[in-house]
């Protein structure tokens, strides 16, 4: 019997998020154009699902994410990382990482944000990898 497949949660021009069975939040980062406002929605979103099932892992694919632009990393590191710890139990992000050099600078800036919030960020090459390391982590 082939494990079940996740289920879509929400979509806009920033990507797409759906809910694995396994008990983790899989967001998925479009390669074209996106305006703040589709990021924000997006992360608001990731925020909202940890609440409702109560997780507090999310699987992060940027392998064709454009760079975050400096407003997007600020928003996120300042204002949406410490309410997804603090009000919905964000604890571990698996990162599949980009090539793109630029967009992993982008991203390490958001990681490195996260002194002093009970958060663990690690990067990946590969998705299954990426969602081992996820299960090992605690609920």
């Amino acid at each position: 019997m082939l494990p079940a497949a996740p289920s879509p949660y929400f979509a806009n021009a920033a990507g797409s998020l759906s809910l694995d069975p396994a008990g983790f939040l899989r967001a998925h980062w479009s390669r074209g154009p996106r305006r703040l406002a589709d990021t924000q929605a997006l992360f608001e979103h990731m925020a909202q699902a940890l609440r409702e099932h109560g997780w507090g892992r999310i699987l992060i694919n940027q392998v064709e994410m454009p760079p975050f632009t400096t407003q997007e990393q600020e928003w996120v590191a300042r204002h949406w990382l410490p309410r997804a710890v603090q009000q919905a139990g964000y604890r571990f992000g698996a990162v599949v990482v980009s090539p793109q050099v630029l967009t992993r600078l982008a991203t390490a800036y958001i990681t490195t944000s996260v002194q002093g919030l009970p958060l663990t960020y690690r990067s990946f090459d590969r998705d299954a990898d990426a969602a081992a390391w996820l299960l090992e982590q605690p609920l």
